[in-house]
C-alpha cells in the first residue's frame, strides 16, 4: 500500500506526523505523503516543517515518508501559482483538492490542477472526459478514495482513466487514526471501483513508479 494523501494535526486531522507515521508503518505501508490542507495563507508555514519531519522521521522506519501539500479549496485561477510555490518550498507530491460532489468545490477545479501539473489529483467526482484525457497526457493522478462521501465518484474516475489510460492511485485521505488501511482494503477499494484484479495489480505497481518518480529513488 501507497498512500499519497494524509493529515496531521498542521491542518484537520488527529495525529502529529510522528504518531501517523508510525502507524502507516505498523500497518505495512511503502510509502505514504503527509499533505495537510494548505492555501496561500499556510503553505510557507506547514510545507517546510512536513519536509523536516519526513526527513528526519523516515529514516527510522521502514515506510518511505514524502512531504507534501494538498492545495485546498482556493479559487481554480489560484492553483497553478500554489502548485509551483508548494514545489520551491520543498513539497514532493502536491495534491489539488478535487471536485468531490459532497463539498462545494469551485468548479473548473479539475481542470486547473490537472493544467497545474499537480502529481496527484484527489477525489476528482464527476471527471470529464476531457479531464480524464489531459490527465493521461499530463501524468497526473487520479484518486480512487477509501473515504466516505468522498469515495462516491469512484467508479466513474476509474471508468474514465481505464479508457483515456490515466494512472489511478488508491489513498485513504486519512483525518484519524481508523482512516489508514493496510494492501488488502485498499485492493478491496480498487475492486469495488470496477477494476479487474490484473488492473489493481497495475495500479499499486504504477503508484510505485510514482513514488519513484517523486523522490529518486526506488522502491
Amino acid at each position: 500500500m501507497i498512500d499519497l494523501h494524509t493529515h496531521t494535526l498542521f491542518s484537520d486531522g488527529e495525529l502529529l506526523p510522528a504518531e501517523l507515521i508510525r502507524r502507516a508503518d505498523a500497518l505495512g505501508l511503502k510509502a505514504v505523503a503527509l499533505t495537510d490542507h494548505m492555501d496561500m495563507s499556510n503553505l510557507d508555514l506547514v510545507v517546510p516543517r512536513l519536509r523536516r519531519a519526513a526527513d528526519e522521521l523516515g529514516g527510522h522506519y521502514r515506510v518511505r515518508v514524502l512531504a507534501g501539500a494538498e492545495i485546498t479549496h482556493v479559487p481554480p485561477e489560484l492553483i497553478g501559482p500554489l502548485v509551483r510555490q508548494a514545489r520551491e518550498l520543498g513539497a514532493q507530491v502536491v495534491v489539488v483538492h478535487g471536485e468531490t460532489i459532497v463539498e462545494p468545490v469551485a468548479p473548473g477545479t479539475n481542470l486547473a490542477a490537472i493544467e497545474a501539473g499537480a502529481d496527484v489529483l484527489a477525489h476528482p467526482g464527476l471527471l470529464s472526459e476531457a479531464e480524464a484525457r489531459l490527465a493521461a497526457q499530463r501524468g497526473v493522478a487520479l484518486e480512487l478514495s477509501s473515504r466516505r462521501g468522498h469515495c462516491l465518484g469512484n467508479g466513474r474516475v476509474a471508468a474514465l482513466a481505464r479508457r483515456f489510460g490515466a494512472q489511478l492511485v488508491v489513498n485513504t485521505d486519512s483525518h484519524a487514526p481508523g482512516d489508514l488501511i493496510d494492501r488488502a482494503q485498499a485492493e478491496r477499494v480498487a475492486l469495488g471501483a470496477g477494476l479487474a484484479p490484473g488492473e489493481v495489480a497495475e495500479l499499486f505497481q504504477g503508484s510505485e513508479r510514482l513514488v519513484a518518480r517523486l523522490t529518486g529513488l526506488s522502491i
